[in-house]
């Protein structure tokens, strides 16, 4: 303390000329640390003049000179940034639907002194709410509810081609626009719920009838068959006696095959196997 209190001030020339040099190299590095802005990748900037306001020119990335005092920098993200917007609207049909949109937006990069001068740094926040919101309930006011879930491609399309036209006044790109989430209310969820139950039912029910009208009409082709088999034999019968004795011959050979293959062993007369030798009179006959 006692150094400080014994420093003195040089008196004389040479103390102005120190706190010349003094003044100067303060003013020095205040120009050089103020005299300079950069501009980093994704971004862009405007500069605001004390003298003549918002400068026209918009600069691109990397480090740029500025007039110190005077002039500061106003950096953007130009870089697409996601926005996500829910909306309870009313469809044609008076049903309420709540949906969600997720919007990727960005500024016109030419169009940054006038965003600037309307709307400011927090543009986005100012304008797309509004938008988003009027042109949800316009579109949605267009189609019943049941069309929202079988047109959601169309819808999305129509909800960004008039997205896209009202953010351009603005001066903003929109370059996605989707759906992320479409619900209705109970009530509604309910109604399709029991509407989708009573069609099954319907084609349930529908499928069972036409069973029916298979089952029976399979059993009239059958009878028919059946009948015009039984004309055949009996016509067969008449004209030659010999055919029923054929048939017995067959029936023979068929039980035989199934005793022979049996493990029992069995004897069978000739009447059993069907195989009567007094047929063979009548047949003989017949040919007499």
């Amino acid at each position: 303390m006692e150094n400080v209190r014994n420093f003195k001030v040089p008196q004389g020339p040479g103390a102005g000329r120190l706190a010349q040099v003094l003044v100067m190299g303060g003013a020095a590095v205040y120009g050089l640390t103020h005299s300079l802005f950069n501009v980093e990748g994704g971004h862009r900037a405007i500069v605001f003049n004390r003298l003549g306001g918002i400068k026209d020119e918009v600069y691109e990335e990397g480090t740029h000179i500025m007039v110190p005092w005077f002039e500061r920098p106003i950096i953007f993200d130009v870089r697409a940034r996601p926005n996500v917007i829910q909306s309870t609207s009313g469809s044609r049909d008076l049903q309420m639907v709540n949906i969600g949109l997720r919007v990727l937006t960005r500024p016109m990069p030419s169009k940054l002194p006038e965003i600037y001068r309307t709307l400011g740094t927090d543009f986005a926040e100012r304008v797309l709410p509004s938008i988003i919101q009027e042109t949800l309930k316009s579109v949605v006011a267009q189609y019943n509810a049941s069309q929202l879930l079988t047109m959601r491609e169309i819808v999305s399309r129509d909800i960004r081609r008039i997205l896209t036209q009202r953010a351009q006044n603005f001066n903003i790109v929109l370059d996605d626009v989707s759906i992320t989430n479409l619900t209705f209310s109970r009530e509604y969820t309910g109604a399709v719920e029991a509407k989708q139950v009573a069609q099954q039912d319907a084609e349930r029910s529908k499928f069972i009838v036409e069973k029916a009208l298979q089952d029976k009409q399979s059993a009239i082709i059958r009878a028919q068959g059946e009948a015009q088999s039984a004309t055949l034999i009996g016509q067969a019968v008449q004209k030659n006696p010999a055919f029923l004795t054929l048939r017995k011959i067959e029936a023979a050979r068929e039980i035989a095959s199934t005793v022979s293959a049996s493990a029992n062993r069995v004897y069978l007369s000739a009447d059993s196997l069907l195989l009567n030798l007094g047929d063979l009179d009548t047949v003989k006959k017949a040919k007499e």
